[in-house]
Parts: C-alpha cells; sequence; structure tokens
C-alpha cells in the first residue's frame, strides 16, 4: 500500500508548544504544486497520555472549532502531563466552504474512513487519521452539532459497544465531560464513520451535539469550552477541580427515535427541543410548498419522549430526518 502523502509541518514527540499543519498535496487549476494546510497544534509536556482532540469533521459545524482555537491558544506545556493534540479543522476544506462534505471531491470525510492513502482527498486526510494520529491517542474528542439542517439539544453521547469495559470508560468520559445532556446512541448508519474507526482501535471516545443551524451560540460555546477541560482533568492530562452541573441522561437505543419526512413541504413544528411527546402524538405538521387548500401531512411520534433533535430550515425534502425523538433516563 502506497504511503499517504500527508506531512506534519511540527513534531509530534518534543515537548512544548508547536503551530503548525498537516500539508496534503493538492494540484489544482489556481495552484499546480498546492497544497491544503490543515492547522494542527501540538502541546507536550513529558510522558503521559494523549488526548486527541477534533473539530469541523463537518465543515459547518462551530462549537468545536471556536473551543479548539480557544484551546489551543490558553493552554501552557507546563499545565499538563502528556500530550494533546488539537486540530479544530479537520476538514478544513469543507470548514473554509462552510459545507457539511468536501467542496473537492464531495466525499463527507464522517462516512469515509478508514480512507485511502491514494485516493481522493477527503480519503486521504480519514487515512492519516487512522494511521498516524489516532493510534497515539488514549481519549479522543470528535465535536459536533447539527450544521445547517439540525439541530440539537446540547448533549455528549457514548455509544453502544461490544466491548462492556470500554463502554463504560466511554460513558465515564462523557460524564466527565458534563454537557447539559448525556446520551446513550445506537447509530443508524455507523459505516465510515470516525467514532467507528476510534472506537475499533480501542479507544475511548466522547462525541458531541451541541447545537445547530449552521452557527455557534455563546451557551454552546461555553458548553465546548468547558467540556474540553473537564475531560482533559478526567484523563489525567489537566490538574484541577471539573467544572460540573446537573445532566440529563437520554436513551436512544432503537431506530423508532428517528424520524423522516415522506413528503417534501414546509414544517411547521408543533414540539421544542427539550419537550416531551406522547407515543403518537404529533410532532410536526409539512404543508404542501406549491399550492393552497390542501391537507398538512402530521407526522406522529413513534415512541413517547423528549424531543432531541429537529430539522433546522423551514422546507423540507423527502427522506430528510425531521426529529429525533429519546427516552429520559429516571
Amino acid at each position: 500500500m502506497p504511503a499517504n502523502p500527508i506531512a506534519a509541518t511540527i513534531p509530534f514527540d518534543r515537548d512544548g508548544t508547536h503551530h503548525g499543519f498537516l500539508r496534503l498535496p493538492h494540484s489544482r487549476n489556481e495552484s499546480a504544486w498546492g497544497a491544503v494546510m490543515i492547522p494542527i497544534t501540538v502541546i507536550r509536556n513529558g510522558a503521559g497520555p494523549t488526548a486527541l482532540l477534533t473539530g469541523a469533521n463537518h465543515g459547518d459545524e462551530y462549537e468545536g472549532p471556536v473551543a479548539l482555537q480557544a484551546l489551543a491558544h490558553e493552554l501552557r506545556p507546563e499545565q499538563i502531563t502528556g500530550r494533546v493534540i488539537i486540530v479544530p479543522y479537520m476538514n478544513y476544506p469543507a470548514f473554509r466552504a462552510a459545507t457539511r462534505v468536501s467542496p473537492i471531491d464531495m466525499v463527507n470525510l464522517n462516512r469515509a474512513f478508514p480512507g485511502a492513502p491514494d485516493g481522493s482527498a477527503t480519503q486521504k486526510i480519514a487515512d492519516y487519521f487512522a494511521q498516524v494520529l489516532v493510534p497515539m491517542a488514549d481519549i479522543v474528542l470528535d465535536y459536533h452539532s447539527g450544521g445547517k439542517t439540525l439541530d440539537f439539544l446540547p448533549f455528549a453521547c457514548a455509544h453502544y459497544l461490544e466491548q462492556a469495559s470500554q463502554q463504560a470508560a466511554c460513558v465515564a468520559a462523557v460524564e466527565a465531560f458534563n454537557a447539559p445532556y448525556s446520551l446513550m446512541l445506537r447509530e443508524i448508519d455507523n459505516v465510515g464513520m470516525y467514532d467507528t474507526l476510534v472506537e475499533a482501535q480501542g479507544k475511548v471516545f466522547v462525541t458531541t451535539e451541541l447545537g445547530g443551524g449552521g452557527t455557534a451560540t455563546a451557551r454552546s460555546v461555553r458548553i465546548a469550552r468547558r467540556g474540553v477541560r473537564n475531560l482533559l482533568i478526567h484523563a489525567g492530562i489537566m490538574a484541577g477541580e471539573p467544572e460540573h452541573a446537573p445532566s440529563v441522561w437520554l436513551d436512544m437505543p432503537g431506530d423508532d427515535c428517528y424520524h423522516f419526512a415522506t413528503c417534501e413541504g414546509l414544517v411547521e413544528p408543533l414540539v421544542d427541543l427539550g419537550e416531551r411527546v406522547a407515543e403518537g402524538a404529533p410532532l410536526a405538521r409539512i404543508w404542501p410548498p406549491d399550492r393552497t387548500g390542501l391537507m398538512p401531512l402530521e407526522v406522529p411520534a413513534q415512541r413517547a419522549g423528549v424531543l432531541a433533535a429537529r430539522h433546522f430550515p423551514g422546507l423540507i425534502q423527502t427522506g430528510d430526518c425531521l426529529a429525533v425523538v429519546a427516552e429520559q433516563e429516571g
């Protein structure tokens, strides 16, 4: 198999703070010998655990990039034991274009793992993480939010895993992150996901959904910034006391948590995020987009629970995720 062409401009095993790039050669019309320059920071202070922290796996999600830019600026080597690898803009081309997928090859990075060293630009990024960065890590945090098309209750998340001890370690890390909501999630489509790759390598993994709508808020950024510091303390990389507030545990145990649109149209929400809904109660109406006088399609809840996510734009297409209902524990 050919070697991955991405090269780091900074060392991974030298003490101190190092700001630089992951340089991916990319020949294009504007630059025959050009490169995609993915910003990266490595902060190291002696032997100890390694945390790999990533944002903008999807380019239109901003809490992670803001929190990680702040951390890269503020964190000092003398504050840690071990190593922190910070990649605020994991899918850098998508981040610069403010899009979910890369404008270079139209590939969704979070469906491209384990990647390929001789594939498209996005597949090369995925392969570099799979072969170089993730193996270095003991604990991995990958920030997400809803991007331009979804809005979420702010939660940190662990997945149901086959190995009980690994699942328990991930749950403990989610509890340490201490988002307002904490979630156990069974993915409906985990093929090619970064989550799946990281967990398959036996790492402690935390992911989030901290809002949405293609923007960040003061509250969602506060959650992101507090959470990463809590996690570093939990991992034994930073000293100090974590900031803790009450967190509500949610569970998404099955496919019936997800509700998909079966027609296109104008969405009328009937339940807001965080509100309870009974099984069979209406979640939303979808009105015809092209004429008046017709009945809307009313979408009932497939299970009782709390509205954890919703479609964000006012218009919806057939097959779009309309809503996610989670069970509240306790």
